[in-house]
Parts: C-alpha cells; sequence; structure tokens
C-alpha cells in the first residue's frame, strides 16, 4: 500500500511548489489525482509503459480500456499522432482547450498499454489550471483516466477519488469540485464522417455546426447492451458509473415517467428496500420515498451533468438498496447524461406507458 498525499491547490492560481512536486512524481513513475473541469483524472507519464500499468493496477481497469493522454499544448498532438488531419486543427482551434477528445492514428512513440492496444490514441487539452500546470511541469504528456475503481461513478471531488483510490495512488490535488461533472466528449477522426464514441462535455449538436456531418456511434446511445470486441474509447465496452446498489432508468414521456417511477418505488419500499430517487427540480416534490435527490433543472442539462455523479455517491453514502432514475432527453448535454445514466444501471431500463 502507498501513503496517499492529499495537497490543496487553487483552482485558479495553482501553487507552483504544490504543483512541482506532483510533476516530480509523474516524472518518476508515480501515480497523482487531479482536478479537470470534467472530473478528477489519475494521472501517469503517457509514455513510460510501467506507470500507466499502475494505473490499470490501482484502478482494477482491464487492460483493453484505452486511455485518454493530456496535453498542454497543441505542438504535443504532431508527436503523438502520425498525421493531424485539417478537421483536427480546426476543432483544436474552436474547443482547445476543454472537454474534447479527438482520436487519431498513433505514433510508434505512445505505449500500447496506453492505447489499450489499439493503432489509435484518444489525446485532450484540458481547461482546469490545474491540470495544465501539472502537465507543463511534468514536461510529458499525461495518460489520465478518471480517478476512481473501474466501473465506479466517476469522481468530481478530491473526496471522491480518496474513497476509492486511497493507499493506491501516490498523491491527489485538491481544487474543489470539477464544474462540468461528466467527461469529455470523444471523437474519432480516423473515421469518415468523425464519429462521437462517448458523449460527453461538448454536445453533438455544437460539432455538427463545426463539421457540418458529425455521426454519434451506436454505443453511445443504446439502451441495451450492445456486444464490442474492442473498445475504441473510454466508457463503450465495459461497465461504467455504477453506484453499489441496485438502479433502475425510467424513460417515456414526462407523464408516464412519474407515475411509473413512483409505482416502483412503492413497489420496492413494500419488499422492505430502502428506496432513493433520481430526479429533476420539477418533479422533486411529486415523489414519495425514503431518499429523493434532484439532478437540477430540466431547462438547465448543464447543472444535471455537474450533478449526476455526486449524487450517485450519495445515494450509496445513505445506504439505499435502490436508485430509481428517470430518464432525461438525449439532446445538448442531455445526450452525456442519459448516457451515464443508462450505463450506471447496467442498461436496466423501464418504458414507461402512461395508464390514462
Amino acid at each position: 500500500m502507498k501513503q496517499t498525499v492529499t495537497v490543496k491547490v487553487n483552482s485558479e492560481e495553482p501553487e507552483i511548489d504544490e504543483i512541482r512536486t506532483a510533476a516530480e512524481i509523474i516524472r518518476r513513475g508515480g501515480l497523482v489525482a487531479f482536478p479537470t473541469e470534467t472530473v478528477y483524472g489519475l494521472g501517469a507519464d503517457a509514455l513510460n509503459p510501467e506507470a500507466v500499468a499502475e494505473i490499470y493496477a490501482a484502478k482494477k481497469r482491464p487492460i483493453d480500456n484505452p486511455i485518454i493522454v493530456h496535453v498542454a499544448a497543441k505542438e504535443e498532438v504532431y508527436r503523438l499522432t502520425e498525421e493531424a488531419p485539417d478537421k483536427a486543427h480546426k476543432l483544436m482551434d474552436i474547443f482547445w482547450p476543454g472537454p474534447l477528445t479527438l482520436v487519431l492514428r498513433a505514433s510508434k512513440v505512445v505505449p500500447k498499454i496506453t492505447t489499450g492496444g489499439l493503432d489509435t490514441v484518444g489525446i485532450r487539452m484540458p481547461s482546469h489550471k490545474v491540470a495544465l500546470a501539472l502537465i507543463r511541469e511534468s514536461t510529458v504528456p499525461i495518460a489520465a483516466p478518471s480517478a476512481n475503481l473501474a466501473g465506479r461513478p466517476s469522481p468530481t471531488t478530491a473526496e471522491h477519488v480518496k474513497q476509492d483510490l486511497s493507499g493506491w495512488i501516490d498523491m491527489i490535488l485538491d481544487a474543489g469540485p470539477t464544474k462540468v461533472g461528466v467527461e469529455s466528449t470523444v471523437l474519432d477522426l480516423t473515421v469518415n464522417p468523425p464519429q462521437i464514441l462517448r458523449p460527453g462535455g461538448v454536445s453533438y449538436e455544437r460539432l455538427k455546426e463545426v463539421l457540418g456531418q458529425v455521426e454519434i456511434h451506436p454505443a453511445a446511445i443504446a439502451s441495451r447492451r450492445i456486444g464490442l470486441s474492442h473498445a475504441r474509447s473510454p466508457g463503450m465496452k465495459h461497465r461504467h458509473y455504477a453506484p453499489n446498489a441496485e438502479m433502475i432508468v425510467v424513460e417515456g414521456k414526462p407523464c408516464a415517467v412519474i407515475e411509473k417511477t413512483q409505482e416502483l418505488a412503492e413497489r420496492h419500499t413494500k419488499s422492505g428496500r430502502k428506496v432513493g430517487i433520481l430526479t429533476t427540480d420539477e418533479n422533486r416534490l411529486i415523489y414519495r420515498a425514503d431518499v429523493v435527490k434532484s439532478l437540477g433543472s430540466r431547462e438547465d442539462p448543464a447543472s444535471m451533468a455537474r450533478n449526476l455523479f455526486r449524487l450517485l455517491r450519495e445515494f450509496e453514502a445513505e445506504k439505499v438498496d435502490i436508485i430509481i432514475a428517470e430518464g432525461v432527453a438525449p439532446e445538448g448535454l442531455g445526450l452525456a447524461v442519459i448516457n451515464r445514466l443508462r450505463k450506471a444501471s447496467g442498461f436496466n431500463i423501464v418504458k414507461a406507458e402512461t395508464s390514462r
């Protein structure tokens, strides 16, 4: 076991001494959890196979699940890839730094363990000042999946990282809660038209505005488990985001969803289970259950994305036996939210139909 040290840093003006200490850990092959604008990442030197292997071991992550590489300058892309097409330049100019990962052909400098055995690599430039400072001071690109045990809800605070990884990593840089709350959008530029492999902080609609034509991989919008021989992106093949409690997602027209959610809550309460309901501001006062939590307003998908993983962990802390979650419209950031809800439930989805 390692002695995990947690260090508080200012999110806007990170203390350089603390960043340099963390960077030295990265350079010598250690693991540092750090905040990005999306979720906390678990970082290691992306070009050091032994260090990246430590990420897989600490997270208990399947070895065929690729890891996104984080950079602090666009110039790094040319070293890490065989080719950066014109579309990549356009997207980097508009969305970087920010929550967009670009999948490109990997150069020979990128170890296969970082790419999950693929000939492609996902690269992004985070916008969080702590993340950028750490990458610059480390002087190496940083491989960083979410800083949680594989399959668990992603961490949006340093405390979430501690819950999962204390004793397995060297350091946690604590800069408070993350702002976006769901991971980056992963866009594959090795296919034509470009394809969203994982919806996230940059919406399909926005990418379509910029590129004209964008597809969404069936696994990203699936309402049932799809068998994949390999994962071209994190979040595609393996179970992700799941709380310890059983989870059901109820989808359908709003009035039918409310009716079915309350019906399910009453059924499980009568069977002696502690029931949690994950709803929105608009419906929060309607429900009767042991624990009722709101993601935020349906008019503000960004708030729903920001709160999702935190609330799943709060339900765990309150020891509910089952979480019944309302589905959300797959529009804008809502697509990322419903993708996470479906995966968190293991595709345990109930389609609601009104009885009236």
